[in-house]
């Protein structure tokens, strides 16, 4: 399978049916058992007829030690209704109270708010188009969260400042290729952007994803090796910024205490212990952050993130 979707087309038409798979789902959360026991967790953007989220927690309800599994989701034109899960047959995805919903199940709206507002962690795969003000809800409602998005989210104006300031960071799905289920509706826009499966479903790859998250894991806590020595030849500094471009994050040198600018890709691998985010240069929109792109010879630089190492670092 060669195709890649396409974001910014699916965020300027609002199709954000891009549906996680449990291989996915998997493979994340397996590294956050020790938060979930005798939690409330809310996946408030899954129909559980057929999420991942749902499905995985259902499954892994015993072994997790979860308190409440609560399930909502949209529906364009309906009511819909959430799904409360408190035990008792971890094996049939299907057991579970279900309650009409007044509204559309849209995260937005109040009675899903005050359902968020019972809970205690939030793990879902939000709207990409609507990423930014979905974080937005996480934060003003002060609740910790693991939630799939694109890299694209990373240079915001109002998400990087997250990141810069260690309040939210990356999990260990970090700039990788996954493949989503799609929905009907997407496979109108282009039938070349999709892949037919064995089940039926049509699938496509989303690059530059990662998971984004306010838990703290082991990951984020490991050093980046650092070996190599600085030199003026090999690490050139910007024309409009006193710090010197690492093109490659094996490359960041061992010897070198000023600021540096690296690829976004460094984030899922920063350490808060090691080195220190001081901004974020953007291709386009350039007082975005207050940092101008930077240029090297002329020629513009793609982003970079600015960090700088720590003392005793």
């Amino acid at each position: 399978m060669s195709t890649n979707i396409n974001l910014n087309k699916a965020k300027t038409a609002k199709n954000d049916e891009f549906y996680t798979q449990l291989t996915d789902v998997s493979k994340e959360l397996m590294h956050y058992k020790k938060h979930f026991k005798d939690k409330i967790v809310l996946c408030n953007c899954d129909d559980p007829t057929w999420s991942a989220f749902w499905k995985y927690f259902h499954l892994n309800f015993e072994a997790l030690g979860l308190k409440k599994l609560i399930s909502t989701h949209y529906n364009k034109t309906e009511p819909t209704y959430k799904m409360e899960y408190t035990g008792g047959d971890d094996n049939d995805i299907e057991v579970g109270i279900k309650t009409p919903l007044e509204g559309n199940g849209d995260f937005r709206n109040k009675e899903c708010l005050d359902i968020l507002d019972e809970t205690d962690i939030v793990v879902t795969n939000p709207p990409f188009s609507l990423f930014r003000e979905y974080v937005a809800i996480l934060m003003e409602h002060e609740k910790k969260f693991i939630i799939w998005g694109n890299n694209n989210g990373i240079t915001y104006k109002a998400f990087f400042p997250l990141l810069k300031d260690n309040q939210v960071w990356l999990g260990y799905i970090a700039n990788q290729t996954c493949m989503f289920r799609l929905s009907d509706e997407y496979t109108k826009w282009d039938e070349k952007i999709t892949e037919q499966m064995n089940d039926g479903h049509k699938y496509g790859k989303c690059p530059a994803i990662s998971v984004f998250t306010n838990l703290d894991i082991q990951k984020r806590h490991e050093k980046i090796i650092l070996w190599k020595n600085y030199s003026p030849e090999e690490y050139p500094k910007y024309d409009n910024y006193d710090a010197i471009e690492v093109s490659k994050i094996a490359d960041l040198p061992v010897d070198y205490d000023g600021v540096m600018g690296v690829p976004i890709t460094y984030l899922g691998k920063h350490n808060p212990d090691q080195f220190e985010i001081l901004n974020c240069s953007v291709y386009s929109d350039a007082d975005k952050f207050g940092c101008q792109p930077l240029y090297i010879n002329g020629k513009k630089v793609y982003a970079r993130i600015l960090i700088r190492k720590k003392v005793g670092a």
